[in-house]
């Protein structure tokens, strides 16, 4: 399998991120030297697991600071590189203004990255991770879908400033990145879509991705009364690490990719860590009624609201990830193994506790 080589270093944004950990691990192990762009180089704590991988890998990592939103912060790091990843971006649904929290940092900070690259000739390939989010934004727009799942040829039509916020951020922030793409014709982009990413963190006291907060609340007994049954796809993030690499590294890459190892349901993930942690945990393994979340949900939680209910309890997701088998070489392990190796990594880390 013919691949771009070590030679040239390669970028990785939001190296200390959720995601971005687990692809440096793999370019480390590869012999890949990473510019990892973080916001605060000096910031051990976000960047002490990094340094571990490569004092347990064969290539090497350099810091560089730099800032989604400080237009030219990506030029020092990018120098050089023919390899470039963009993962850094917000998740997160506890925000107070959506524009300046989501929407900005994701669409400025991916124009960022890009133009920089229009200006850096050693650049061959751009990486971007987008999400499921810029296909779609409520489970039954899977029903409606051509094929009965979600494909590539989708995009999210639905999201606004004032409804699914992030879903809409990361519409945009991928729909610019095709746009500046398209203006040029020096280097290739690649996209990946995740669903949700599960599974270990390689530093889980920092980790502050969206899927941790809900993983942690089936542990600590806010969810213990049920959880709502969303319909949901889920990617472990190990297989996303290396989905990344390949679509960086594999020769004749192109187009959009849908990384989603599993069509299920918040209830579902929830019952397979009951099973193995429900006598010790207070495990939810019970879903909550959908006419009680109608109810209290906008109470309880801003994002659950009658229309987000509505559209996604008790509702089937399906995706298509087709295409990231054949063209990335994506290997998806099963759920079960995701959601107890999450959970563990929780308990192993004291984020959970008895």
């Amino acid at each position: 399998m013919s691949r771009i080589g070590t030679e040239r270093p390669v970028l990785v944004t939001g190296a200390n991120g959720y995601v971005a950990g687990w692809l440096v691990r793999e370019l480390l192990q590869r012999g890949y030297t990473v510019h990892a762009a973080v916001r605060d180089p000096d910031n051990k704590e976000k960047t002490a697991h990094l340094d571990k991988l490569a004092a347990n890998g064969t290539g090497k990592i350099r810091y560089f600071e730099a800032d989604l939103l400080n237009k030219g912060s990506y030029a020092e790091a990018m120098e050089g590189c023919e390899l470039v990843f963009h993962t850094a971006s917000p998740f997160t649904s506890d925000f107070d203004d959506a524009q300046k929290e989501l929407i900005d940092p994701a669409v400025k900070g991916t124009a960022n990255v890009l133009e920089q690259a229009n200006q850096t000739p050693s650049v061959k390939r751009v990486v971007v991770t987008s999400s499921c989010a810029a296909i779609y934004t409520d489970a039954t727009e899977c029903a409606k879908a051509p094929t009965g799942m979600l494909t590539e040829d989708i995009w999210n039509s639905t999201a606004s400033l004032e409804y699914q916020p992030y879903s809409y951020s990361k519409t945009l922030a991928e729909k610019k990145a095709w746009e500046i793409y398209e203006q040029q014709s020096r280097w290739e982009l690649v996209v990946v879509n995740p669903s949700m990413v599960m599974g270990p963190a390689l530093n889980p006291e920092n980790t502050t991705s969206e899927s941790f907060k809900i993983l942690k609340q089936m542990g600590d007994g806010t969810l213990k009364f049920g959880v709502p049954n969303l319909g949901m796809g889920v990617v472990d993030v190990r297989d996303l690490g290396v989905i990344h690499f390949n679509a960086g590294t594999m020769h004749g890459v192109k187009g959009r990719h849908i990384a989603s190892g599993s069509n299920t349901t918040l209830l579902e993930m929830a019952r397979l860590i009951h099973g193995t942690f429900g006598k010790d945990y207070p495990v939810p393994k019970k879903p909550l009624p959908k006419w009680l979340l109608l109810l209290i949900g906008p109470m309880v939680n801003s994002a659950l609201s009658r229309q987000f209910v509505s559209n996604n309890v008790n509702r089937s997701f399906r995706a298509d990830n087709s295409k990231s088998k054949k063209a990335l070489n994506a290997h998806y392990r099963p759920l079960q193994e995701t959601m107890i190796d999450s959970f563990q990594a929780l308990i192993g880390s004291g984020l959970i506790a008895k």
